[in-house]
């Protein structure tokens, strides 16, 4: 199944520097309800169904997320991957992106470990779709990892 021609594929790309061993970094990433601490409040992100605490290949997990002022959607992803304590990729089934693919990759660091999140996601329509991204899809996008990122240097901080 390939992406069709006039999708327009956008990515975001973010790395942090976290003071966790590989093991401690992966302890905390592979658990799904981690994500709610790691979500901005306005996004009303609400996991809907989850089957494990412990994240696996072809694992479903459902959400709910605001995508404006009491509208919510739900968002279905699956855990496609998983290369255990390095990276896996969650993947879109159905919500509001036409694609989004998520490679979450851990490597060791001098510091720690080096996370990267690299996200490839289109919202579909084709240059139609250019006007939500431009106004106000990729700043929400961007809000959402850097709220992750500070979240995470609190709560892990460098000495």
């Amino acid at each position: 199944m390939g992406i069709p021609s006039a999708v327009i594929v956008h990515h975001l790309k973010q790395t942090q520097v976290l003071p966790l061993s590989m093991d401690e970094a992966w302890e905390f990433f592979s658990t799904p309800r981690n994500l709610d601490s790691m979500t901005p409040d306005d996004l009303g992100f609400k996991i809907t169904y989850l089957p494990s605490e412990k994240m696996y290949a072809g694992q479903i997990i459902t959400y709910k997320v605001m995508i404006f002022p009491k509208v919510w959607v739900p968002w279905v992803t699956e855990i496609s991957h998983v290369d255990e304590g390095k990276s896996f990729i969650d993947q879109q089934i159905s919500g509001p992106y036409k694609l989004w693919h998520h490679l979450h990759s851990f490597e060791p660091h001098e510091q720690g470990v080096l996370m990267t999140d690299l996200v490839h996601y289109s919202i579909g329509y084709s240059l139609l779709g250019e006007i939500p991204h431009q106004l106000f899809v990729r700043k929400k996008l961007e809000e959402i990892f850097n709220f992750r990122k500070k979240i995470l240097s609190e709560k892990f901080p460098l000495t």
